[in-house]
């Protein structure tokens, strides 16, 4: 059996930022600021021009923006699509964009979508692992109210 060390070396760069990627939107979705934090502990995180700078700011910034149900859980949930990815891997630096939705996800209603936008990501590889430097998400749709 090999050991974790070894499993992360065989895992693509290009795999291991699509993983941070979706990493975002199970963390939101799970209200898991802390987690949110993690993602961002080195990095900025800017949504519609509000911008919030590394674990802290991200935590609470996210607090003020997820709403979260009775189960502890968010009330909505993102899908993330049309990923393009460029990597400089002598630099150690990486670009991605993506579609996201944001589906309202109400136990017994049923699920719509509420926005969708872009992300604009930069990414730096510290330590062996890649990580984000930088998200800047667009929002080019909202439901109607």
């Amino acid at each position: 059996m090999s050991s974790p060390t070894e499993k992360q070396a065989a895992v693509s760069s290009e795999r291991e930022i699509e993983n941070l990627i979706s990493s975002y939107a199970y963390r939101n979705d799970d209200a898991d600021f802390a987690g949110l934090g993690d993602l961002y502990a080195d990095a900025v995180f800017t949504l519609d021009g509000m911008s919030a700078h590394g674990r802290e700011e991200m935590e609470t910034a996210a607090r003020g923006i997820v709403e979260v149900g009775e189960d502890g859980r968010s009330t909505t949930t993102h899908e993330i699509t049309n990923i393009v990815i460029e990597i400089d891997e002598e630099a150690g630096t990486a670009v991605g964009h993506a579609y996201w939705t944001l589906y309202r996800t109400v136990s017994g209603t049923p699920r719509r979508p509420v926005l969708s936008g872009r992300y604009l990501d930069r990414f730096e590889r510290r330590d062996g692992r890649w990580r984000f430097a930088e998200r800047n998400a667009t929002t080019r749709w909202r439901a109607a109210a």
